[in-house]
């Protein structure tokens, strides 16, 4: 792994491992349409994603509620940052009517960081849920969570909606975790998120490590550890790539074959399942790997 100097603008084109094709089709056209015309915004637009075209595809999408500004500015992410919108009351039912048009068996649910709202936007985080349940009940529903400031209450509304996975990103080692993520997130925090979502009776938690930025090879054992400790069952490893020249510049591009090695001692801590490639996301191939978390817990896919 080569590394360069924090804050060195990084100049020489990206690895070969990097490259992905330019998103098009039918069936991309057709997700694209649909979320637009609802009025939806998307992680995968808004955060740059390089598997948007493999994503919408295939009919999958992860979509982002309460709007497209956050109120934290994370030094990695490419997310508006500001003073957000009021909540869309008719977003939780476009949300849904976009999932019965899309047909989709699975569907990823993340959103924005709302610190200007009370609970943080947690009970219309729910409800956009339980809309889902209703307009589409066989529906396998996956969230992606914000801290909502450590709040029980909050986190309790999204347990008690009862999708399949919950999951909230660490994004980064302890060490670095001031550097990368807003001054209101914090490395501790999110663990005793991730640790209270497991005692409320999520189902599944899952949670997500960028690669890239600094991080020691035992930093990163210890943050596996770390989320194991907090009863994560599903991680996800993958490369941070700079979305502008704002934000923090890569310090290393990881090979595929250290992912690999990633991936098998994630997997020796007893992660449920593990997904660890550069291109990899926390929502990529987010069906497969509840199934495959479900039935390493000896449960029966649907």
């Amino acid at each position: 792994m080569s590394l360069v100097p924090l804050g060195t603008v990084r100049r020489e084109p990206k690895p070969g491992w990097l490259r992905v094709r330019l998103p098009g089709g039918e069936r991309y056209a057709f997700v694209k349409e649909t979320l637009r015309s609802l009025k939806l915004h998307t992680v995968c637009a808004e955060a740059q994603c390089p598997n948007v075209g493999e994503c919408w595809g295939s009919g999958t999408a992860t979509v982002m509620l309460m709007g497209d500004v956050c109120t934290r500015g994370c030094r990695f992410c490419d997310v508006h940052s500001g003073q957000p919108a009021p909540l869309d009351p008719d977003e939780p039912p476009h949300l849904a009517q976009a999932v019965r048009q899309l047909r989709l068996d699975y569907i990823v649910v993340t959103s924005v960081d709302r610190d200007d709202l009370p609970d943080g936007g947690a009970a219309h985080f729910a409800e956009s849920i339980r809309a889902l349940r209703r307009e589409s009940p066989k529906t396998l529903v996956e969230v992606l969570i914000p801290d909502f400031q450590g709040l029980r209450s909050s986190l309790e509304a999204i347990v008690g909606a009862a999708p399949e996975v919950i999951g909230h990103n660490v994004e980064t080692v302890r060490r670095l975790s001031r550097t990368v993520r807003d001054v209101r997130a914090s490395y501790p925090r999110s663990l005793e998120v991730l640790a209270e979502l497991k005692a409320l009776g999520a189902r599944f938690t899952k949670s997500s490590l960028q690669l890239g930025l600094g991080e020691t090879d035992d930093e990163v054992r210890a943050c596996l550890g770390d989320l194991r400790a907090s009863g994560v069952d599903i991680v996800t490893l993958g490369q941070y790539l700079r979305p502008s020249p704002k934000h923090l510049p890569v310090r290393a591009f990881v090979p595929p074959e250290e992912f690999a090695r990633w991936k098998e001692e994630a997997e020796a801590l007893g992660f449920l399942f593990v997904a660890s490639g550069p291109l990899v996301r926390s929502s990529y191939r987010a069906g497969e790997l509840f199934l495959k978390a479900r039935l390493g817990r000896g449960q029966r896919a649907p």
